[in-house]
């Protein structure tokens, strides 16, 4: 293979170590991972935190915290019903008593049993990418920006706080902007916020701020993939990425070539190399935390022209790249 897509490790190296944690980034780093992406939520006094969602319930201690045990609730976010501790509710100071742990600690054994790790913010992050010594890519996805709306929280306002904060030009060229809601993307474009603005379009359903703006005639996720309405997207993003699970058919690779052929650039997620994670017929043996046939299948996943991956093992498609050969 001559071209390669940029490796993006996904939450960090959130394969080994827990998700979102300074030591799964700085693992990422080392690994040789092309970009690092983080999940950015908002706290009560406007800190992007990274967290995967705003539900604290099952990435952090939260739980096991008495002081913070009335701020259970139950709340609708994105239309969806959800109960826990979420991070509106919380001071950035409030969070950083919190641990970080493991969501699938009987999946991932061990990235449960490593040292716990408090929560970072993106500014955070920034400055450890700029101390890594090399270039590395930044894929901020702005989480839920429809109910931080809806908060009276303003998202972009925020961002621009952490990117100040942490001495980034608000364009810097390592900067990749992504969301499943166009609206703040192309919010964050006309706002000279991000160098690069990635929508993500999930497999079903339709996004939450069409949804919001336009009701029933909101096109759906599946309808935004056609042809037409990616035309239109192009007018002012630079991209989509879509599930890896599109790959298992033909939508995935006349995916790439439809996007190549309007000029914009198509990221795919997520690549692990558990057994439970791949298709069927890369799998072996019965144990789904053990790892499968990764390699041919990751290779299949590139070979489609994709311009960007994600992957909870990055040094996995990074070893492909530079040729060390299979895995231990």
């Amino acid at each position: 293979m001559t071209s390669w897509p940029l490796i993006i490790a996904h939450r960090g190296a959130s394969g080994y170590l827990p998700e979102h944690t300074r030591g799964a980034y700085e693992l990422a780093i080392a690994q040789g991972g092309d970009a690092v992406e983080p999940d950015v939520v908002m706290t009560a006094d406007g800190v992007l935190a990274i967290r995967h969602e705003n539900n604290l319930a099952e990435t952090t201690d939260v739980g096991a915290k008495v002081a913070f045990a009335s701020r259970h609730q139950r709340r609708v976010v994105s239309g969806e019903v959800i109960t826990g501790w979420f991070t509106e509710d919380f001071t950035w100071e409030e969070l950083q008593t919190l641990k970080c742990l493991e969501p699938q600690p009987l999946m991932r054994a061990d990235s449960a049993k490593a040292p716990k790790q408090p929560i970072m913010r993106l500014s955070e992050l920034l400055e450890l990418v700029d101390a890594a010594g090399r270039e590395i890519k930044v894929v901020v996805e702005l989480k839920s920006p429809t109910h931080f709306e809806s908060l009276g929280f303003n998202m972009e306002e925020a961002f621009a706080r952490e990117l100040d904060l942490a001495g980034w030009k608000r364009n810097d060229k390592r900067l990749i902007v992504e969301s499943f809601e166009s609206s703040i993307l192309r919010r964050c474009r006309e706002g000279g916020l991000g160098y690069q603005h990635i929508y993500l379009i999930d497999e079903v359903g339709t996004a939450v701020d069409q949804r919001l703006l336009l009701g029933d005639k909101a096109l759906t996720y599946s309808e935004q993939r056609r042809m037409e309405s990616l035309r239109s997207l192009s007018k002012f993003l630079d991209g989509i990425s879509v599930s890896v699970s599109l790959f298992d058919s033909y939508e995935g690779a006349n995916l790439v070539a439809l996007c190549h052929d309007l000029g914009l650039k198509i990221f795919c997620w997520t690549l692990r190399a558990e057994n439970k994670y791949l298709p069927h017929q890369w799998r072996k043996g019965f144990d789904l935390k053990a790892w499968g046939d990764w390699q041919p299948y990751f290779e299949s996943i590139v070979a489609t022209g994709v311009d960007g991956v994600f992957a909870d093992q990055p040094d996995l498609l990074v070893r492909l790249r530079d040729g060390v050969g299979d895995q231990p």
